[in-house]
This record gives structure tokens, C-alpha cells and sequence, in this order.
């Protein structure tokens, strides 16, 4: 019985949308081409969060509830306290990432996050492939947990953390999933899904274990068990 309810338009390419509970709860999301991360909410409706945003791309929450950030042009993931903006990471080896595209963060407070080339412009690319990483806030290390991927996209853990879900929005346009080892590294991986219109980009997984993919048609629908269970047709 629920409903699809535009909230507000007129905008440039849309990515990462993140709740944000405090003050009432709000949404921020990140309009790339405008440089700029976007503010809804119930109550104030469509206003500026952050302009210029180096390009965010993926927005999620850390452990402390602050905003943090897969940045483009920034070629970082960031946290913004109050009105401060800070590095969490911006290489690995010594390089520039290429431009971070999503992020997540697990329970031990390490960050998981993506990092394809689509942001890079004309800037030159430092690392030898598209990885997935882990940062260690705690150790300051951060490790290459997936060399594979073509374009590796939106990234979300299961609820109770023993598989990590990513998206491939380049060639393949599938979802894997791999089995988190305690050591923090993963599993080779298997397909959990293809998207059957476009490709995969941002994903999310509710309670219940099941995958919420964007898709060239709308939002599709897996079960835990990576049956398509239904569209949200936009």
C-alpha cells in the first residue's frame, strides 16, 4: 500500500541519501554535478546543506552520528562535525585514491568504502585498479579488501554483519556478496544478483535482510537469498 511521493526536484545528478535523526530528523544528499549536498526535511523542505562539497558522492552516518562522506573531487572520505569537515582517508600506498564513491561503517567503527574512477576528470590516477577498502581509524591502516571489480559502487553490510554486499555498476551490473572473516577481510565473493534494467549503483539492506538496489527502471527488491521479490517503478 505505500506510495511513491516526490519530494522535490529540479536538480542536477542525485546520489547518497542519508537520515539524519537529530533536530527532528532530516535528509542530506549529494547533487554531484552542482557541488553541492542538499537538505530536506518535513518541516523546511528543499535547502543547501554544504556548497561546494568536493562532489560527494555516498553519505552515510559513523558511529558518533556524524555525516560522513565518499568525496569526488576531494578524493577522500570525510566527517563534517558541526561546521568542520575533516579527512578520514585520502590514500592507500602512499597514492591518491581515484574518487571514493560510497561508504559504510561497521560496528568496530572501521570504514568501508568504494573506489572507482568516475570522479576523476582530468586528474591523473595514482592506484593500479578500482578497489574496495577498509580503514582502521584505530590502527590508521587501510587495506585493499577487493582487487576485482570493474566499477565498484554502493556497498552495505547485512544486519548482522557476516556478509558485505557491492554493487558493480561497470560491465557486469551485479550485486556479490562475500562472507566478513574476523580479520576484517573478506571471502572471494559470489554474484548475489544481476540487475536485470541499467545497473546497480547505491544499495541498502532493511531488518529483514533484503537488498534495495537502484536500477534503470526504479528500485528493485531481493530476498536474502537474491530472488528479485519486487519494483518500485519511477
Amino acid at each position: 500500500s505505500a506510495k511513491v511521493e516526490k519530494l522535490a526536484g529540479d536538480m542536477g545528478f542525485l546520489e547518497g541519501p542519508t537520515w539524519v535523526p537529530e533536530h527532528g530528523g532530516y535528509l542530506v544528499f549529494s547533487d554531484i554535478a552542482n557541488n553541492e549536498l542538499k537538505k530536506w526535511s518535513k518541516a523546511g523542505g528543499l535547502t543547501s546543506f554544504r556548497k561546494p562539497s568536493n562532489n560527494a558522492n555516498g553519505n552515510t552516518l559513523n558511529l558518533e552520528g556524524r555525516l560522513t562522506t565518499a568525496e569526488h573531487s576531494g578524493r577522500r572520505i570525510s566527517i563534517t562535525k558541526g561546521g568542520t569537515v575533516s579527512t578520514v582517508v585520502d590514500a592507500f600506498e602512499d597514492k591518491k585514491l581515484n574518487s571514493p564513491n560510497d561508504v559504510v561503517v561497521k560496528s568496530d567503527g572501521t570504514y568501508w568504502f568504494t573506489d572507482p574512477d568516475y570522479g576523476l576528470g582530468k586528474n591523473p590516477k595514482e592506484q593500479a585498479g578500482n578497489y574496495v577498502y577498509r580503514f582502521d581509524p584505530k590502527s590508521k591502516a587501510t587495506t585493499a579488501v577487493v582487487k576485482d571489480f570493474d566499477k565498484p559502487n554502493g556497498l552495505v553490510f547485512s544486519p548482522d554483519e557476516k556478509k558485505l554486499y557491492v554493487a558493480d555498476s561497470g560491465k557486469p551490473k551485479h550485486i556479490r556478496v562475500f562472507e566478513v572473516q574476523s580479520a576484517g577481510t573478506l571471502d572471494s565473493g559470489k554474484v548475489f544478483c544481476v540487475i536485470d534494467k541499467g545497473g546497480p549503483d547505491g544499495i541498502r539492506c532493511d531488518n529483514d535482510g533484503r537488498i534495495w538496489s537502484s536500477a534503470g527502471d526504479g528500485v528493485h527488491i531481493f530476498a536474502p537469498d537474491g530472488k528479485l521479490i519486487g519494483k518500485i517503478l519511477v
